[in-house]
């Protein structure tokens, strides 16, 4: 299987991408939602390129670096819900927002500052969404009387425009979630500032996003795509579904119950994401892969009763897919067992 694929390389299956993306989409039409996919997942302009065809209103892109990958390869509506901060990245973002429809967050004056210096021009002004903290604990702001303050601020600069309200909520807090943006919602209407977009994420609860449908117009998964380990012990999938495999060969077989593997931290995430271990053996379901250095995966065997020969080409679920596609410059796509062709992994590295 895959005999001329040298390892270790990530394999993505074309025939499972695409059921994915349907699945979803298909969910997202039934419940009016708005579909807008996180590209930091696979980083190829040709997923993009599809999940817009089949009905997404366009991109989110975590850094400015991707969106400009994006917006070179013919993406034209693009989210980026990160705080741009300095004169060079605001240049580069200026320049981006002269390309395609372009929207962002902010979650402080600060930022809202430097967008407002940047983007002048009242006749076109620069969407801007207040990014809320929901319980994830990572940037936002704390209440909803917070977002309404920014939101003022944002309406008062000549060159932005208060577009709405995003969040990443915590796994399994969607309903949480809701309830704080519901009360900000009405605050800033109450305020004769409604907000026309409020953006909610996260593939965890993708199959709940129609629970806060009252609230949230738009949504905003990444790893749905590919899926992966973790994603499956949420439920959102099972392991027939993951699209995203890495290939390996066992390169040693140190004593009876051990086993290295030519894929180390380099190509498996190290994320652990609260699972044992670091990814899913394919074949070996008892295997577990239980230590990374740069370029070995240990693997301990003692609880399997067939073991992996030197030699043995092994495909691993990863606990963390969006990681692995940043590690490879190339991915090899397939179907099934056949190979279709190598792809260029279109904005790996860029996180800047």
């Amino acid at each position: 299987m895959f005999a001329a694929v040298e390892t270790p390389a990530v394999l993505i299956d074309l025939t499972l991408v695409e059921q994915n993306l349907q699945r979803a989409q298909a969910y997202a039409d039934a419940h009016r939602l708005a579909l807008r996919p996180h590209i930091k997942t696979h980083k190829l302009a040709r997923f993009a390129r599809r999940q817009v065809e089949i009905g997404a209103v366009g991109i989110t892109c975590q850094k400015l670096g991707e969106a400009e990958v994006m917006a070179d390869a013919g993406l034209t509506d693009i989210f980026l819900p990160y705080n741009i901060l300095g004169q060079a990245k605001l240049a580069r973002l200026k320049a981006l927002a002269g390309r395609v429809r372009l929207s962002v967050t902010a979650d402080s004056a600060v930022t809202v500052a430097g967008l407002a210096a940047t983007f002048t021009d009242a006749g076109a002004p620069l969407a801007v969404l207040v990014e809320c903290d929901t319980g994830m604990g990572r940037c936002g702001v704390q209440a909803p009387a917070d977002a309404l303050a920014l939101a003022r601020t944002i309406a008062a600069a000549p060159g932005l425009r208060f577009a709405g309200l995003m969040t990443y909520p915590a796994a399994g807090k969607a309903q949480a979630a809701a309830a704080w943006l519901a009360e900000a919602k009405a605050l800033l209407s109450e305020a004769g500032l409604p907000p026309a977009i409020v953006s909610s994420g996260g593939t965890p609860d993708m199959w709940h996003a129609a629970d806060a449908a009252a609230v949230v117009t738009e949504y905003r998964p990444g790893t749905y795509i590919y899926l992966d380990r973790y994603q499956v012990a949420k439920g959102v999938g099972s392991l027939a579904d993951c699209a995203l495999t890495v290939l390996a060969t066992v390169v040693s077989r140190p004593t009876e119950t051990r086993a290295i593997i030519d894929a180390g931290s380099k190509t498996l995430t190290s994320d652990t994401l609260g699972m044992d271990g670091y990814g899913l053996v394919l074949g070996y379901p008892e295997a577990v892969i239980t230590g990374l250095s740069e370029e070995h995966g240990t693997i301990d065997l003692s609880a399997c009763p067939a073991r992996p020969a030197i030699g043995e080409r092994l495909r691993i679920v990863p606990n963390h897919a969006c990681v692995v596609s940043n590690l490879f410059d190339r991915v090899v796509l397939v179907r099934g067992d056949d190979v279709v062709e190598t792809a260029k992994v279109d904005a790996r590295g860029r996180v800047d």
